[in-house]
């Protein structure tokens, strides 16, 4: 057969649950399109049941990733940067179709993503020390104060920004030893997925960052009532959701990241790295644990 004769071999988007790539147990799917509104592709639509997987995916890679050495969680991110390098052309690609632009603008989006991941990886061995003291105190005792990660965090993808805008809200918690699950752009989850290709040939433990694709009204108030998701980041939550997502995660008393007030994800400059690379990112999914210890005769 010639090889203008041959049929393109399609690819098929699936979830990334606890390091495997399942279908949704649902079977469903939906179209995601270009920016033009042309359909590019079928992404899976996850359901409650897989976000519950997710969900139990993160919670047994928690520990582990967060008792590795910081130094050594930081190799590791830094290797996922380096992967996603061999991918370049493949993300300017969907970052283009995806959000309408020009090459040269998609290029340059995918190698700041690039760089903010290295920029994160860097913070993984002094985060401790910029955020953790030893505390004066008037008794014969040593006080310290040491950041731990908070758990399972879920994420709302921003919606407008594919892989810039999850990178930035991506790399934070999983510096700060927590494991993610993520609900990824519900219009853009191109890149999204081609990130987890991406995780799933690097260092990163399975389990550790779980991608559904779906539709947000039907996963973010489900994520926000879980129980065992100790925090969330409603960064890419929809304006009509947000308050009732907000309420039922206070319900159970979730950490809470948000958009800063005033400030839309839509017009969100993800480019500025004055706003967007920022260590109190890392510091919204720490928790502050002092110990007292008795000073030594």
């Amino acid at each position: 057969m010639a090889v203008a004769d041959r049929i393109d071999v399609r690819k098929t988007y699936k979830l990334y649950i606890g390091g495997a790539f399942p279908r949704s147990e649902s079977g469903r799917s939906y179209v995601v399109r270009a920016a033009d509104a042309s359909p590019i592709a079928n992404a899976c639509r996850a359901s409650r049941k897989d976000l519950r997987e997710a969900v139990r995916a993160a919670r047994k890679a928690a520990d582990g990733w967060a008792d590795r050495t910081a130094m050594n969680r930081g190799q590791v991110l830094y290797r996922v940067a380096e992967l996603m390098e061999g991918r370049r052309d493949q993300f300017v690609a969907e970052v283009a179709q995806a959000e309408g632009l020009r090459e040269a603008k998609s290029r340059e989006l995918v190698a700041r993503a690039i760089d903010r991941w290295v920029w994160y990886a860097g913070w993984a061995d002094k985060i401790s020390q910029v955020l953790g003291s030893a505390n004066p105190v008037a008794a014969p005792y040593f006080n310290f104060t040491i950041p731990e990660p908070t758990g399972v965090v879920g994420l709302v993808a921003p919606e407008q920004s594919s892989l810039l805008g999850l990178v930035s809200r991506l790399a934070p918690p999983l510096v700060a030893g927590n494991a993610v699950v993520v609900i990824a752009s519900e219009t853009r989850p191109l890149a999204a997925i081609t990130l987890t290709e991406v995780l799933a040939t690097s260092d990163v433990p399975g389990g550790v960052v779980n991608v559904l694709t779906g539709l947000k009204g039907e996963l973010v108030p489900v994520m926000a009532g879980h129980v065992d998701v100790d925090a969330i980041d409603v960064w890419g939550v929809p304006e009509a959701l947000r308050t009732d997502v907000e309420l039922t995660a206070a319900d159970n008393v979730k950490r809470l990241s948000r958009r800063p007030a005033g400030v839309s994800d839509a017009r969100f400059d993800w480019l500025d790295d004055r706003a967007t690379e920022r260590p109190e990112w890392i510091a919204a999914f720490l928790e502050m644990k002092t110990v007292w210890h008795p000073i030594g005769v």
